[in-house]
C-alpha cells in the first residue's frame, strides 16, 4: 500500500548519556521520535504536504518514513552537530536535505543550505524558501545529535 504523506514534522535534537545508542535514543524522544521505527527515506517532500506546526503524534511503533541525519560519539570534548532542511518550490514537490558530522550547528545548516540551493539549480526549478533545524552537542560522556523531517 502506497499512500501519500499529507503533513511532515522538522525536528533537531541533542542529548546526552552514558553510552552512544542510548544518547541517540534520548535524542529521538527530544524529537518526538522515539517511540516509532524510522524508514529512512531520500531527499523528496512530496506535492501539497504541509507542515505540522504543533507536531505530530506518531502511534507507538508506527513505520514513520524520515529523512535524518544523526551522529552519535563517546569522544570527551568532541563537537558534533547535525542540520536537515527542506527547500520549497513555489507550486510542486520540495527537496530534503541533511549534514551530520563534527562542526557546529552553523556549519551544519549552512551546509544544507548550500545543498539546497544546487538541488533546486540541478533540477531548474526556482527555490521560493527553505526551512532548516539544527542542533550540536559538546560530547562529555556519550552524545547524539539528530536532525529530521519525518512524514505522516
Amino acid at each position: 500500500m502506497l499512500i501519500k504523506p499529507e503533513r511532515f514534522v522538522i525536528n533537531a535534537a541533542a542529548a546526552a548519556a552514558n553510552h552512544a545508542l542510548t544518547a541517540f535514543d534520548a535524542a529521538l524522544l527530544k524529537a518526538g521520535l522515539g517511540n516509532v521505527n524510522l524508514v529512512r527515506l531520500s531527499s523528496i517532500l512530496p506535492p501539497g504536504c504541509k507542515e505540522a506546526a504543533n507536531g505530530i503524534e506518531f502511534p507507538p511503533g508506527s513505520f514513520v518514513p524520515t529523512a535524518y541525519g544523526a551522529v552519535l560519539s563517546e569522544k570527551k570534548g568532541e563537537l558534533i552537530a547535525a542540520a536537515v532542511g527542506i527547500g520549497f518550490s513555489a507550486d510542486s514537490f520540495g527537496v530534503i536535505m541533511e549534514h551530520a558530522g563534527n562542526c557546529s550547528a552553523e556549519k551544519a545548516r549552512a551546509k544544507v543550505e548550500a545543498m539546497l540551493k544546487e538541488a533546486f539549480s540541478n533540477r531548474g526549478l526556482e527555490l521560493k524558501g527553505m526551512l532548516v533545524k539544527s542542533a550540536a552537542h559538546r560530547v562529555e560522556k556519550a552524545g547524539a545529535v539528530l536532525a529530521a523531517v519525518s512524514l505522516w
